[in-house]
């Protein structure tokens, strides 16, 4: 490997002003549990390798007017510790508890799984069935994004040279709001989804539901938002019917490939499987709030 600078700037300022003005290949290290492996496989050699854990505003789970916001340096454990962020958004928690072993998860972050762009993150479905948006800095000033168009494809984000993410506001969940996650995997631990499901689902006094949002991963480039899945539950009490609609939106939504992990007819198989079973979680969760 050729000579790497490392950094660790205190401001975000700082991190802006030394990625920008890197020529060659730049990297964040949030918790380092993707990129660390990336330098050890010599998969990237970065010219600058850029800590961001130093940054004090980048720490922290913090509710605001309308949702919480979630620093980029925040770590799963800090996440699934979080007692009220966790029932506010247990979705979400479910993501973040699958990522890797405890002690990965005592490193990565969200941001981090986000930005390193895999179609089979585990967290990634869930935040963008939340509507997580993500606050991003560079050069050009401060902008944000909806969690949904940080991925472009596998390994490759949306963010322009010198930008990264500071931080993930996820909007409060309306009354009698569900949400879960599930995924396939050939092995119980430590593995990558072959299929990712998350469903958020909100419902009225009468026990209907109002408002729907599911969001797949490991079965396309990106992972999904699946727009028919909120057409096959508003207006139910997500009976049956509903869940044969949801799972046929949600297997006709994938694209996915052929891999030694799975078939793609397996792959939309079992999209439509899971997403039965996930839609029946985040009920019972939003008929308990």
């Amino acid at each position: 490997m050729s000579d790497m600078r490392f950094e660790a700037p205190a401001t975000v300022d700082a991190a802006v002003a030394l990625l920008a003005g890197a020529k060659g290949i730049t990297r964040i290290l949030a918790g380092g549990t993707d990129v660390m492996v990336q330098l050890h496989a010599d998969m990237v050699e970065p010219e600058l390798l850029v800590d961001i854990k130093r940054i004090p505003d980048l720490h922290g789970i913090k509710k605001e007017a309308g949702g919480w916001r979630i620093g980029a340096a925040v770590s799963g454990m800090q996440m699934m510790d979080h007692k009220e962020f966790a029932k506010a958004w247990p979705g979400v928690i479910d993501g973040v508890k699958l990522i890797g072993s405890m002690q990965v998860k005592g490193r990565a972050t969200v941001a981090g799984n986000l930005c390193n762009a895999s179609p089979a993150a585990d967290s990634v479905p869930s935040l963008l069935a939340s509507g997580a948006i993500v606050s991003i800095a560079g050069p050009n000033g401060k902008r944000e994004a909806p969690a949904a168009q940080i991925a472009t494809a596998p390994g490759k984000t949306s963010l322009a040279k010198g930008e990264f993410i500071t931080s993930i506001f996820i909007p409060d969940a309306p009354p009698h709001t569900g949400s879960a996650y599930l995924r396939f995997t050939p092995r119980t631990e430590m593995d990558i989804a072959v299929v990712g499901v998350a469903v958020s689902l909100t419902l009225d006094n009468a026990g209907k539901c109002t408002a729907a949002t599911m969001s797949l991963g490991a079965v396309a480039a990106t992972a999904l938002m699946v727009e028919d899945a909120a057409k096959a539950l508003v207006g139910s009490t997500v009976d049956a019917a509903a869940l044969d609609r949801l799972a046929a939106a949600a297997s006709a939504a994938c694209r996915p490939i052929d891999d030694k992990r799975g078939t793609k007819e397996f792959r939309i198989k079992v999209a439509g499987v899971l997403a039965r079973r996930v839609a029946a979680i985040a009920l019972e969760r939003a008929k308990g709030n």
